[in-house]
């Protein structure tokens, strides 16, 4: 197994989640009340095996024991885990995403100016757009692995996943609840992967933001919406 990171209990409230607004904050995961409710609603509003795939994703592929349903937000919470992105993320592979938050807003958006840069640089590097953000808090209260020490910079490397996934899958498959680390794109910052669905807690929302480019590669970021804490 690779370094195993040590585990500290971590009690932390309103992390933030930047994720764009197109998404939906709310489906029918936050309509069922249990999670053998859903193929009877499968059955009764006819849905086909695509439009299953489009909005649960990988849903069935993870253990039912793991699903969150019932409860405000739980859309949001499950697109992180069925939803992920092509590739993968710092911690998980494409197989199975896991719910990303900084402890700061500031280190949410540099994470986030990160991604969405990359994501304009490979159609093109068109930078003349902009994309709105919604910022999610989400409270924790669990045991996580720590990697904040320069013994484990080397899942931390800037432009590769592939030390970091294949930790990311070893701890998980020996029952971790997820990883608190430095940020990559901010110095200063501390972010979170969480793991388990059910251990993202009390989701609200803490407004919306405007990231704007202007011809150059860092956007101008402006709030646009309010917070709910």
């Amino acid at each position: 197994m690779e370094l195993k990171p040590p585990e500290l209990r971590l009690v932390r409230r309103g992390t933030h989640r930047l994720i764009p607004s197109r998404y939906p904050s709310a489906g029918i995961l936050d309509r069922v009340a249990a999670p053998a409710d859903l193929q009877a609603v499968f059955e009764l509003e006819g849905w086909t095996n695509d439009r299953i795939s489009t909005e649960l994703g990988l849903l069935r592929e993870l253990p039912q024991t793991e699903w969150v349903v019932g409860r405000p937000m739980a859309t949001v919470v499950m697109a992180a885990f069925c939803h992920p992105r092509p590739g993968g993320g710092r911690f998980n592979d494409e197989h199975r995403g896991a719910w990303y938050a900084a402890f700061a807003v500031r280190t949410a958006h540099a994470e986030a100016v990160f991604h969405r840069t990359a994501e304009l640089e490979e159609i093109g590097g068109w930078f003349d757009t902009f994309v709105q953000m919604a910022d999610y808090l989400a409270d924790f209260n669990a045991a996580f692995h720590d990697l904040r020490d320069a013994r484990f910079a080397r899942y931390l490397a800037p432009d590769s996943y592939e030390r970091s996934q294949r930790l990311g899958r070893e701890l998980l498959e020996h029952g971790a609840n997820g990883i608190v680390y430095p940020s990559v794109r901010d110095s200063s910052g501390t972010c979170i992967a969480c793991m388990r669905p059910r251990l993202v807690g009390n989701v609200r929302s803490g407004g919306f933001y405007e990231y704007r480019w202007s011809g150059r590669r860092t956007p101008g970021i402006r709030r646009i919406g309010g917070a709910s804490a």
